[in-house]
């Protein structure tokens, strides 16, 4: 039972990490309808901003994570701004390249950065090397923190869609864009505030990651993860994106243990085959015909 919990436990952990990135695909394909590639090199980037403000600056904690979070934000909307805006209304697939080609150049400039390039990190919290015993199995105060701190931001980013202007505005034209529009709402302002939006939440992402795996310019591939996760709880909803992630981050701390080696890394892919079969649609996704 005690191995049990620990794999639980562990699985819930990672699976916070995967329900942040994905929520980031989900909030910029609503708004946008555009899959946002790059979401995973966003992470490693809010990753290297912490090191740098907590590490290599010196800063204290959580102000470092603060000025990280702040930094990614800016950078999310100069993203959407000058890169992306261009070519909204072109084929998807023009689109998609484009985020693929941020994700490139983004792992490409860190390698090349001073205090950066391609070594290996590690981010000191405050909770380093703390554990707690939870009915048997001893748990990692960062990994405890990592699904306290998951579940307070969920609760932020409910409270800010729920009752704040700016993210009234931001459900509505995921809605519906013209309809917004029309409604007064400015739209393109409101998509690039989504782009930092989600690029703050990918980077709360990588900074709770940090201190598990480290901090290194492919950490951005640990996120591709997340893409499963978004898949089975539905592209488009966010409380989708939470399940689903749980889901992923579970599935592979248990075939990581009970399964032959190999099967961790195939894991999340197999149950996005699954789900598929039986609910194209994903999880919470909804159905939507199309008349052609």
């Amino acid at each position: 039972m005690a191995q049990f919990l620990q794999l639980t436990f562990s699985g819930i952990a990672i699976g916070c990490v995967y329900a942040l990135v994905a929520l980031g695909f989900v909030l910029i394909y609503k708004a946008t309808e555009t899959v946002n590639f790059a979401q995973g090199d966003l992470m490693m980037l809010g990753g290297f901003f912490a090191y740098t403000a907590t590490t290599l600056i010196g800063l204290p904690y959580w102000v470092g994570i603060i000025l990280a979070l702040i930094a990614m934000a800016l950078f999310g909307m100069l993203t959407e701004r000058i890169v992306l805006r261009p070519v909204l209304g072109q084929a998807q697939f023009t689109v998609v390249m484009v985020t693929i080609g941020v994700g490139y150049v983004a792992r490409g400039v860190v390698t090349m950065m001073p205090g950066w390039g391609t070594d290996t990190f590690k981010i000191v919290t405050p909770f380093a090397e703390q554990v707690v015993h939870i009915g048997g199995a001893a748990l990692a105060l960062d990994q405890l923190m990592i699904i306290v701190d998951t579940a307070v931001l969920c609760l932020i980013l409910f409270l800010f869609f729920r009752y704040s202007r700016i993210g009234i505005a931001m459900q509505a034209t995921s809605q519906n864009q013209l309809a917004a529009y029309y409604m007064g709402i400015p739209v393109r302002r409101i998509n690039t505030l989504i782009w930092g939006l989600s690029a703050a939440v990918a980077a709360f992402a990588g900074i709770l990651l940090a201190p598990i795996t480290f901090v290194h310019a492919n950490m951005g591939f640990i996120g591709l993860k997340a893409f499963p996760a978004a898949v089975v709880g539905g592209f488009g909803s966010i409380p989708g994106a939470i399940v689903g992630g749980l889901i992923i981050g579970l599935v592979e701390s248990f075939a990581g243990f009970y399964l032959p080696e190999g099967f961790k890394d195939i894991a999340a892919y197999i149950v996005v085959l699954l789900v598929l079969m039986f609910k194209p649609s994903g999880l919470f996704g909804e159905k939507l015909r199309k008349k052609v």
